[in-house]
């Protein structure tokens, strides 16, 4: 059970290994795009491939959905990224159990975006961690767990296939033991868990009162995708990257303080932040380099401004 490209690689190693896979159990098509266009979901484009039968309830609770998942009597039911709350009933049918491949090192991070809200936080280190599903969000028992250390020019995307991957393999090393009733699962900590709630439109804005080291790991933990911003003469402007600079500045935050090809310099709260690749409204992304020559930003302008 899974959706987004970060379950492929797991469905993958499932197959790979020799498993059973009963079927494949995956969000509806969405409308994508401009033209809206109605997209299936990367997993389903796997199974497909694989020759696997799939399954899209809209809403996984309702009993006849419920009941076309149950019919497939699963001996265990792997989740990663899936989208859907499981159902108590689901969750206590498969002989194995149900577990899930969980893109943090949990209990941190439990929640939908994980990925986002560590790099976002500054985290030197991410990892995945495989589960048991119970009715709680992320909550259950640990299976397994292993951490990677963040580069300096990680962002989302690099982490969410490195963790997509890590999730793959790490499920293929603690599947025999599990299935031979050989796994000590070991609880989590309520009192260290932390949340990772889907990222909203507030946490895109950059904030330039706050330190040029955090909104640097704001810029990466949003790269590419939902991509912070800003505004610039009451547009929107998107900064797909930027680095930072410890260097003090006099100027108020928001403030341009220098403008060249090497980059935007922005005064914040505590340093400054250096814009290395960014997007106008109605214009692609583009390097500064490209942007200035274009589109001259004058040192003194305010950006974040309505």
């Amino acid at each position: 059970m899974g959706t987004p490209d970060f379950a492929v690689p797991s469905l993958q190693a499932l197959v790979e290994e020799g498993y059973h896979v009963v079927g494949v159990v995956t969000q509806p098509d969405r409308p994508k795009g401009r033209k809206r266009e109605l997209t299936p979901p990367p997993v389903k484009v796997a199974a497909q491939a694989l020759g696997l039968p799939v399954l899209q309830p809209e809403k996984l609770r309702e009993p006849a959905s419920l009941d076309e998942v149950l019919a497939l009597r699963p001996d265990l039911i792997v989740t990663a990224a899936y989208g859907q709350i499981l159902p108590e009933r689901l969750l206590n049918a498969p002989q194995h159990g149900c577990i899930n491949v969980h893109a943090s090192l949990l209990p941190r991070y439990r929640g939908g975006a994980p990925i986002h809200w560590a790099l976002i936080n500054g985290e030197r280190e991410m990892g995945v961690t495989i589960m048991y599903m119970v009715k709680a969000l992320d909550a259950g028992d640990m299976i397994a767990k292993r951490a990677i250390p963040v580069g300096p020019d990680d962002h989302v995307g690099t982490m969410h296939e490195k963790l997509s991957r890590l999730g793959a393999e790490l499920l293929k090393e603690t599947l025999p033991a599990l299935l031979k009733g050989e796994i000590e699962a070991e609880p989590q900590v309520e009192s260290e868990a932390t949340f990772a709630p889907n990222i909203k439109r507030e946490d895109e804005r950059i904030d330039w009162s706050r330190p040029a080291e955090a909104l640097a790991c704001q810029v990466r933990g949003l790269c590419p995708w939902p991509v912070a911003f800003t505004t610039w003469k009451g547009k929107p402007l998107k900064i797909w990257w930027a680095i930072h600079t410890d260097e003090p500045s006099d100027a108020p935050p928001g403030t341009v303080t220098q403008v060249d090809e090497q980059g935007i310099v922005v005064a914040t709260g505590s340093g400054s932040l250096i814009l290395k690749e960014v997007q106008p409204a109605g214009k692609k992304r583009m390097p500064v380099s490209e942007f200035v020559r274009g589109r001259p930003m004058e040192i003194g302008e305010r950006l974040g401004e309505a």
